[in-house]
């Protein structure tokens, strides 16, 4: 299997891509922070049927961290990513520096409302505005036709919808369905964080996600069902529940009913680890 190209500079990576588009072939980007798993890859096989060549960026953003979060000890492996990009499929892996990204003198940030408000916005402020600014450059930069990105992370899939939507960005976005383990455990590079224990009982936040959601989508009512979510993961030791919330699936504003497709999301930390995830609800025809 040869090894997978890298480039680290816009100036190479505009190189490639022109070359691409030399020869008539559509580009997909599939934005990372690496610790790559097959939720990833997910990604990356979907890219590859959607357009002719896809570009794979790992880059692990500072924009998007505070300082009191884990940024120093975000799991990094690009040897690792490239060989399983490698495998599926990818043409391009793309790992830009920070200080390629963010040269000296960069002054220029972003500022999301809408979907970037309330949920993980109300928790880490400063991280849908980085989310913003980096996909932002990554869609400058690269130029694709298509963007993938997992619905795990259904707050920033929405928030890159929108502002792609609002600075009229060229680029498709692609929403891929949350990849599980076998137990239902949403599949994230943080929960390389857990204790075995810790995974044990963490699996709790889908079970109980899973079962509101079907519950509320049966007509049952929403209060009780955000209730019972809380309840369960008390029990199942998580130490803080950041938020239990019912949204409209494409606005992300507050509602009370699947009278219309509608979103379950949670936050909530196990042990040192921050944990989310979400589930479609969709009122039965």
């Amino acid at each position: 299997m040869s090894s997978l190209p890298v480039v680290r500079t816009v100036a190479d990576l505009r190189a490639q891509v022109g070359a691409w588009r030399a020869g008539g072939l559509s580009v997909a980007l599939v934005p990372t922070m690496g610790a790559l798993h097959e939720g990833h890859l997910g990604l990356v096989r979907r890219a590859r049927d959607l357009a002719d060549r896809v570009i794979a960026s790992v880059f692990v953003n500072p924009a998007q961290f505070a300082p009191h979060e884990d940024f120093d000890r975000y799991p990094r492996d690009e040897a690792g990513d490239a060989a399983k990009l490698t495998s599926a499929g990818c043409h391009l892996l793309y790992a830009p520096s920070v200080r390629e990204m963010y040269p000296e003198g960069f002054a220029t940030s972003m500022a999301m409302t809408g979907p970037a408000e309330g949920l993980c916005g109300a928790f880490r402020p400063q991280m849908f505005g980085g989310v913003a600014l980096v996909v932002s450059k990554l869609f400058i930069q690269a130029q694709p036709d298509v963007a993938v990105f997992g619905e795990k992370d259904y707050q920033q899939l929405q928030v890159v919808r929108r502002f792609t939507r609002d600075l009229d960005i060229p680029v498709h976005v692609e929403g891929l369905p949350t990849v599980r383990e076998a137990d239902g455990m949403a599949l994230s590079s943080r929960n390389a964080y857990l204790t075995p224990d810790e995974r044990g009982r963490a699996v709790e936040l889908s079970r109980a996600l899973s079962d509101a959601a079907a519950a509320i989508a049966a007509g049952g009512d929403s209060a009780a069902a955000l209730d019972g979510v809380r309840a369960r993961l008390a029990a199942a030791g998580f130490a803080s529940i950041d938020y239990v919330e019912l949204r409209d699936a494409e606005s992300l504003a507050p509602v009370t009913s699947a009278a219309r497709p509608a979103r379950l999301l949670a936050a909530a930390w196990m042990g040192r680890t921050r944990l989310i995830d979400n589930m479609p609800v969709v009122a039965a025809a």
